[in-house]
Parts: C-alpha cells; sequence; structure tokens
C-alpha cells in the first residue's frame, strides 16, 4: 500500500473540461457547475484508503446533492492491470454502496492528468465558476489510524459555500494510493 499525497492544484485555477461515460447509466456526463459548488472525487474500487472511507463518500451524496452541490467521482486506474477497477465492478461498488452521484471512468488517463490527480481518494471543490477553492483530504482518517471518518476537510469547505462564505485556506493533502497509471 503506497502512501501518495495528493498534488494540491493550485488555488483558482479553473476545473479543466471533461466528458466521460457514468458506469452506473451509461450516460456521458459533462462537467457542469453546480448550484453552489462542484465536488471531484477520484477514487477507485481496489484501493483500502478508498474502502475505508466509502460510506462518507456516500454520506456526502446523500446531504450535499440535494443543497446544489455537483458531487462527481472518477476512476483513472488502469483497469486491464487492476480489473477491480474496471468499468463493471465500479458499477457494482455504486450499487452496492448505493452512489446517488455519476461514477465516472477516466480510460484514457486523461482528466486524472488534467487535474493533476495523484492518488486516491483525491478531492477538489470548485465554485459556482468552476474556480478551485478546496484540494485535499476528506478528513484526519486513514486506514489503521482508529480516527473515526467524519468528512470534515470537505464538509467545512461545502458548508462554507452554502452559506456564502470564503473556504479556509489551509489545507492539507489527500493521502491513498497512488493512482495506477498505464504504461
Amino acid at each position: 500500500m503506497a502512501r501518495t499525497a495528493s498534488n494540491m492544484m493550485a488555488l483558482g485555477t479553473v476545473a479543466p473540461n471533461f466528458t466521460l461515460i457514468d458506469v452506473i447509466s451509461g450516460n456521458k456526463v459533462s462537467l457542469q457547475s453546480g448550484k453552489i459548488a462542484t465536488l471531484i472525487m477520484f477514487i477507485c474500487n481496489h484501493c483500502p484508503f478508498v474502502k475505508h472511507i466509502q460510506q462518507q463518500l456516500v454520506a456526502l451524496g446523500q446531504d450535499y446533492v440535494s443543497k446544489g452541490v455537483n458531487v462527481i467521482a472518477i476512476n483513472a486506474n488502469d483497469a486491464e492491470n487492476y480489473p477491480d477497477d474496471a468499468p463493471d465492478k465500479m458499477k457494482s461498488t455504486a450499487e452496492e454502496l448505493g452512489y446517488n452521484f455519476p461514477y465516472l471512468y477516466d480510460e484514457t488517463q486523461e482528466v486524472a492528468k488534467a487535474y493533476q490527480a495523484a492518488c486516491t481518494p483525491d478531492f477538489y471543490i470548485f465554485d459556482q465558476k468552476l474556480r478551485c477553492v478546496y484540494r485535499g483530504q476528506l478528513d484526519d482518517s486513514r486506514p489503521g489510524s482508529e480516527l473515526p471518518v467524519t468528512g470534515q476537510d470537505i464538509r467545512a469547505a461545502l458548508d462554507a459555500l452554502l452559506a456564502g462564505k470564503p473556504v479556509n485556506e489551509a489545507q492539507k493533502p489527500s493521502l491513498g494510493c497512488n493512482i495506477k497509471w498505464k504504461n
């Protein structure tokens, strides 16, 4: 389990556009700003860091989609060498966990590169104008840390946007497995 930190995209960066297939619906999904914010999560199926927080990812979708936050999960791992991250397995995981947000497959890995994603999980929050206001960790919990998974860092950023307040710029990098890049 390689521990890789996120690259921390510069605050203010405009979200790179994309169109990817949602493995749940089979539809193409393009980047659109949410009414309040857009949360983009680079995740996968097999990473122990992602498995550790899966229930909180579901809770984020349940708590924020109805409030005008566009929530999108993207898997950019090389499914050929990591078959647990193949689209059919992604769909099974999303259905089993009850994702109420799209789970997109970035087969070419171009979207992950455009976002400078480095690990799973890697989180980005963009404001209504799709400018990066948060990048980093879900919270301080890690597998084996004994800390509860609360999502407090992401929730604080989203709650600030919902309240019309600035997001605290003191942000910690996410930590997880490296994205499984193709050779």
